[in-house]
């Protein structure tokens, strides 16, 4: 075997497993049964909560260096970037369907490397062009054609859109916040970080309850919590709450130190190839000739756009270093 290319091969791996585990939270609307979305992720977020606090038990000593402010940081972070996420994509899939949804969060790596270049000024924008205008193109097909897909009604692209963009205001938000948080703590406090993520997601899900209960929006209380009612809803929680949330980023931090950041840019664009095709397995049916040509444009711009603005800033690096 080639052993210069082994931590590339390595990497690649962990990249595509990280996609394929934060794809499963696009399922949660196929998977609660009796119960509503919320009643799912309730439990999952206890779970994932439970999860955070073991961890930083295991990881306190680690957890005391960081101070009161960054703890708070870190406790918000998770309400913004696990929970909010989390509620808006399955809203979004809920009313819409597996394709539109996931077509909005392959914008996300594109977004983020766009506000890069707004600072920076890595690449002119005419040359952005072709990439941005596929993917305005995918996400207007998909949206046009949206109420021919059998899961939509009228009008209910409109919502579907909204909790998608709120998705990627979510993510964009969190990542933007979380890169400075984590500039400003030592490296080895980087696992102290992510437990109190899962705990602050937890607790966001306790102050959100009252809210759902006022509004009717768990099933749980006149379904039953019993293992025999909600056993289903239980394992899937867990499964769910265990790849998105542990195994997904202990994945893409593996595949962070094996990988430029120009082809794992790329790859987290497969989160919303995998979620879509989780999502049609669970509907039984194939995508239409609108949603593969929709889909196909989104994810083509948003790899020719991290591609580009990658090259680019390494183009530039290369040239400060010459110099």
């Amino acid at each position: 075997m080639n052993t210069s290319a082994h931590p590339f091969t390595l990497g690649v791996f962990f990249a595509v497993f990280a996609t394929l585990c934060w794809g499963s939270n696009f399922i949660v609307p196929y998977v609660t049964g009796n119960y509503s979305i919320f009643d799912f992720l309730a439990v999952k977020f206890m779970i994932v909560g439970v999860i955070g606090v073991v961890w930083m038990i295991v990881d306190r000593t680690n957890v005391r260096e960081l101070t009161l402010p960054m703890q708070t940081v870190a406790l918000t972070l998770g309400a913004i970037g696990y929970l909010g996420y989390s509620v808006c994509i399955a809203c979004g899939v809920k009313i819409s369907g597996p394709v539109l949804t996931p077509a909005f969060i392959a914008v996300v790596p594109v977004m983020l490397a766009l506000l890069g270049n707004a600072q920076n000024k890595i690449l002119a924008w005419r040359k952005l062009a072709l990439p941005l205008s596929m993917l305005v193109f995918g996400l207007l097909l998909i949206n046009i054609f949206a109420n021919d897909t059998p899961l939509a009604s009228q009008g209910a692209a409109v919502f579907g859109v909204f909790f998608s963009v709120c998705a990627v205001a979510f993510w964009l938000a969190f990542s933007v916040l979380n890169q400075k948080g984590l500039s400003k703590i030592p490296a080895h406090s980087t696992s102290a970080w992510t437990g109190l993520m899962m705990v602050g997601s937890a607790l966001g899900m306790l102050l959100m309850m009252p809210l759902g209960w006022a509004f009717n929006l768990f099933e749980m209380p006149s379904q039953g919590a019993s293992f025999a009612n909600a056993g289903g809803l239980y394992v899937w929680a867990f499964l769910i709450a265990i790849l998105s949330s542990v195994l997904g980023a202990w994945a893409w931090n593996k595949s962070s130190r094996c990988l430029p950041m120009v082809l794992s840019g790329q790859l987290i664009a497969l989160e919303s190839l995998f979620a879509t095709l989780f999502g049609l397995l669970f509907e039984q049916r194939l995508p239409t000739q609108y949603e593969v040509l929709g889909m196909t444009a989104v994810l083509a711009g948003a790899v020719l756009a991290i591609r580009m603005l990658f090259a680019s800033h390494e183009m530039g690096r290369d040239k400060l270093s010459a110099s």
